[in-house]
């Protein structure tokens, strides 16, 4: 079992910036790739950033430029630094791990951009 643990979020004006953070922990082997999604309600949970292992990192269209993801290997630590924030950025965010097979997530972080 994995167990990831976010840490990160909050409240920030526009143009403000946030990093999140996200540990895992427990029985990992080898880690795939390391992301974060976002999820408005009603909405489906859609891909932020993604580190794959050992390959490319891919942000999507809306955050490039202004979001990077990072890795800490060493600590199985996953980070997305968040800048120019944007009242759209709102959401919770979730942290995902894909390892064995098997993807895992965060619990969510809130992200609230207002003015």
């Amino acid at each position: 079992q994995v167990q990831l643990a976010q840490s990160g979020g909050g409240l920030v004006q526009p143009g403000g910036s946030l990093r999140l953070s996200c540990a895992a922990s427990g029985s990992i082997f080898t880690i795939a790739a390391m992301g974060w999604y976002r999820q408005a309600p009603g909405k489906q949970r859609e891909l932020v950033a993604q580190s794959i292992t050992g390959s490319t990192t891919n942000i999507v269209g809306s955050v490039k430029g202004r979001f990077t993801i990072s890795r800490d290997d060493a600590k199985n630590t996953v980070y997305l630094q968040m800048n120019s924030l944007k009242p759209e950025d709102t959401t919770v965010y979730y942290c995902n791990v894909l390892t064995q097979g098997i993807n895992y997530w965060g619990q969510g972080t809130l992200v609230t951009v207002f003015s």
